[in-house]
Parts: C-alpha cells; sequence; structure tokens
C-alpha cells in the first residue's frame, strides 16, 4: 500500500488537471488548456476520484461543476497552484541572474592589472556578486584556501591548473633616483649592478629572493644580487629607490609615473625585455561558478 506521501505526489498531475475543470466548468476547455484529449481528461479525474474515495465533480450531458467536497478542496488548491507557478517563474526570470561569490587571491600588482580595471563593469553588471579579493605574494592552494582562482604570473603556476592569459604584456624597470645615480659608479650594464645597492624582493613563496631578468640580442641573464634593503611589497622597493636608498627592479607601468615626473630614472632599458603578464588560474578538476565564469566572460572582452 502506498504511503500519504507518495500518494500526495503522485496525484499532482491530477489535481492541476481537476483544477482545470473546476475552472473552466468544461472538460472540452481544459482539455485544450492541457493539450490533452477528453478521454484523457476523463480517464484522470475518475482516477483521482477513485484514490480519494470522493466525487469531486458532478457531470450531466450539458454541464460539469464541482462537488461540495470538490470546491472545498478547489479553495485550497488554488492558491497553492498559484504560489508553484510564482516560484516557477521566479526561476526562470532568474535564471540568468548571476549572484554569488567569487574568491580570487592575487598579488597588488595582479589586482592592479587585471581585476581593478573591470571591477566597476562588473559591480553593475552583475548587482547580485560579489567579489572577494585577497592580496597574498605567496602561492596558495586553491582548494585548500577555498578560493575561486588566483592570478599570478605564469611561471608560477602549477601544471594542474587551467590557467588564461589576463592583462597586457608586462616588462620589467631598473630604475634608481637622480641623486642616487649622480652619486654613484655608471651603469649601463646588468654587470655593473654588482657595484651598486640593490634593493631586493624577497620571494614568500620560494623563501628566496628574486633573481633579477635581463635580455638582449638573445643573450639572456639571471643577476642575483645583495643590497641593504629587501622587501616582500614591492610599492616599498618602489618608494625606497624614490628615496634614494638604492637601484630597485620593478614593473615598469608602477615606476612610469616618477619617470615622467623626475623622481626616477630608467636604466638598463635595452635589457629589459617585454614577457606575457598575469594569469587568471583554477583547478581543472573544479567546476567554475556561475560568478567566476561572468568575470572570465568580461575579462575577455577587454
Amino acid at each position: 500500500m502506498q504511503s500519504d506521501k507518495t500518494m500526495s505526489r503522485g496525484v499532482l498531475d491530477d489535481l492541476l488537471a481537476f483544477a482545470a475543470v473546476a475552472r473552466t466548468l468544461s472538460f472540452s476547455r481544459a482539455a485544450i488548456e492541457l493539450n490533452v484529449s477528453n478521454s484523457m481528461l476523463s480517464y484522470t479525474i475518475k482516477r483521482l476520484e477513485t484514490r480519494l474515495g470522493v466525487a469531486l465533480l458532478r457531470r450531466t450531458s450539458r454541464s460539469v461543476a464541482p462537488t461540495a467536497e470538490g470546491e472545498t478542496l478547489l479553495l485550497t488548491l488554488e492558491p497553492a497552484l498559484e504560489a508553484i507557478d510564482g516560484a516557477l517563474e521566479n526561476l526562470r526570470r532568474n535564471r540568468d541572474r548571476i549572484s554569488g561569490t567569487v574568491r580570487i587571491t592575487a598579488t597588488r600588482q595582479g589586482y592592479e592589472a587585471v581585476i581593478r580595471p573591470v571591477l566597476a563593469d562588473f559591480c553593475v553588471t552583475y548587482p547580485d556578486a560579489t567579489v572577494e579579493v585577497i592580496i597574498d605574494y605567496a602561492f596558495r592552494d586553491l582548494v585548500a584556501g577555498r578560493f575561486d582562482a588566483g592570478i599570478r604570473l605564469g611561471e608560477k603556476l602549477e601544471q594542474d591548473m587551467v590557467a588564461l592569459p589576463v592583462g597586457p604584456d608586462l616588462r620589467m624597470a631598473v630604475v634608481a633616483s637622480p641623486e642616487y645615480l649622480s652619486r654613484n659608479a655608471a651603469l649601463t650594464t646588468p654587470e655593473d649592478l654588482q657595484h651598486h645597492q640593490c634593493i631586493n624582493y624577497r620571494m614568500e613563496s620560494a623563501g628566496s629572493l628574486y633573481s633579477w631578468e635581463f635580455e638582449n640580442d638573445g643573450r639572456k641573464l639571471r643577476v642575483a644580487l645583495s643590497g641593504p634593503l629587501t622587501f616582500n611589497e614591492p610599492q616599498l622597493m618602489l618608494q625606497a629607490a624614490i628615496d634614494g636608498l638604492g637601484v630597485a627592479y620593478v614593473l615598469e607601468h608602477e615606476a612610469a609615473p616618477y619617470i615622467a615626473t623626475g623622481r626616477l630614472v630608467q636604466v638598463l632599458n635595452d635589457w629589459c625585455a617585454p614577457f606575457t603578464g598575469f594569469f587568471l588560474y583554477y583547478p581543472s578538476r573544479k567546476q567554475v561558478s556561475p560568478v567566476l565564469a561572468a568575470l572570465l566572460k568580461l575579462l575577455r572582452t577587454k
């Protein structure tokens, strides 16, 4: 014997058929509305009445109308059906609405180059979505950290990641203040850096100092340098160079405003070749969330 819950689920279509007949007071009109034949509709109503053990409709050769039990059922049934219709309509209306949170780990430079330029458009286009950016310079396990994606340079990515190039190509710049350069030896080749106070960058993920990389006419150099200052934040390196404390190796676009005003001088320009910029990456085994998919779509248009 069926349980009450099983029977209730089984009679939902039959209840919809009864409501259509009781509302239209016609098997023919209800059959057209439900896109079924008159005979199938009649069979459905009889099946419902048999299950419930009561007559729901009075039928004559010329008319049909609810019984007293049918009227009582219809009073309860119609608001419930309207609520279901409303819920389904909301689902249809909201199926393309992007909501939820996308969590991203990025360096500050990655945020500035990739996320910040599209953030205003994203917030306007997807007002129900939330972007959470965690600024971090160490490479993070996205799954363990519950991140949807990360933004890093390509050389730091693991093999099991889906990586998409985002943002412009980048270029490094060797910079120092005019005052520093005026009181120190000439700086015309990367080898000359050995005689200068170099401001170093500590890579937290590797636990080592970053080697400065140069290329000129096919010749590539990686130079490990010592100096009185080491930072894990490029903005501090830039400020130290502005303060005349040494030579810094930073992203060219970050130094550009200070070069333009004369607070910094760019050297070894011929040795700094462009390279592919940042990548947005996420685990290949993880399904892309709708919010991340929307952000990726926006990034591809920029």
